[in-house]
């Protein structure tokens, strides 16, 4: 049985837990951009939890689904309707065959998780069913989805619990200014003293431009790199450098001007001086940021960044114990 796309929604995708593996060769994880957010909406339809789901981003899809399921939806705030009748979020609600479920329009956040028991059942594209739609490869034709389109769903697990409510202790919060957490380095050294110290102290506004690839921040004080005779296979900008590796969340500053922070569906190299890194949890956060919103930059050290990630691998455990009681 399969799930029918209505309307698609802005940029509605199949996304899992992601691609790993694959950097090296230039081949991005991908994978839902709110790691949490799909892992809550997975357990409480009985999914394992980086199961692939849809993530729809502004504006949410609208779908029938072709077979009984139970459906949750967490991330950002976009109340669902079944056949127009509100729905809640953060809970596992029953779907009938032929039903027809669609959303208003996000309040707050930006990307929501869309889970049926069972999962979206694509073929796997290198041990995973993440759409990356740069090179067309995973989901559904490698592209996000289209009216028309209908996606095959696996069968449904039996531990799948209509009514189960995520508790608000592990639900988080989006919308509002966002304080993202910076540990700085590779090329960090390349600004001025005073353009990092701006940097960090500037409050920044998110770009229209913010997508799967990466997300553009304007408003803050154009930014200084140190004088140098650029090396041989560099670009001529102060921003250019020779060719080196990106991590995920890794912020680079073309001419100085506009952070831009890659994300899951970015290339793994190239040649702009990257000044930082946001933390892994706090990408989680930055999915969420609507264009127009403002974040600060804080600096961290690496024991700093080290305890969040504990902190974030907690809260898992704290979730995933939740669904085993």
């Amino acid at each position: 049985m399969s799930l029918k796309v209505l309307k698609p929604g802005l940029a509605t995708s199949v996304q899992d837990g992601g691609r790993e593996g694959y950097y090296h060769l230039g081949i991005p994880p991908s994978g839902a951009l709110d790691q949490y957010a799909l892992r809550a909406a997975n357990l409480l339809v009985g999914n394992p939890a980086t199961a692939a789901v849809l993530e729809c981003t502004l504006l949410g899809p609208q779908f029938e689904v072709q077979r009984d399921a139970l459906v949750a939806i967490c991330g950002a705030a976009m109340t669902p309707r079944l056949d127009g009748a509100e729905m809640p979020l953060d809970t596992a609600f029953r779907v009938r065959a032929g039903q027809v479920l669609g959303f208003d329009f996000i309040k707050a956040g930006a990307r929501g998780y869309i889970a049926i028991d069972g999962g979206i059942a694509v073929p796997p594209v290198l041990d995973s069913r993440s759409t990356y739609g740069l090179g067309a490869i995973g989901g559904f034709n490698g592209r996000r989805l289209q009216a028309g389109d209908e996606l095959p769903l696996g069968e449904p697990n039996p531990r799948g619990q209509e009514g189960l409510v995520l508790p608000r202790s592990l639900q988080i919060d989006v919308g509002g200014e966002v304080s993202l957490r910076v540990l700085p380095g590779l090329y960090h050294h390349r600004l001025t003293a005073q353009a990092a110290e701006r940097f960090f102290a500037d409050t920044w506004t998110v770009g229209s431009e913010a997508d799967r690839t990466g997300y553009r921040f304007k408003g803050g004080t154009p930014m200084e790199f140190e004088p140098r005779e650029q090396p041989f296979g560099a670009g001529s900008d102060p921003s250019n450098i020779v060719d080196a590796c990106y991590p995920i969340g890794s912020i680079q500053v073309p001419g100085g001007l506009e952070p831009i922070i890659l994300h899951r569906d970015a290339v793994s190299g190239g040649g702009y001086a990257t000044i930082g890194t946001v933390i892994s949890p706090d990408l989680n956060l930055m999915a969420q940021m609507q264009p127009n919103q403002k974040a600060h930059f804080v600096a961290i050290t690496l024991e700093e960044a080290l305890a969040a990630r504990r902190r974030y691998n907690q809260q898992l455990e704290k979730l995933h114990r939740f669904f085993l009681a």
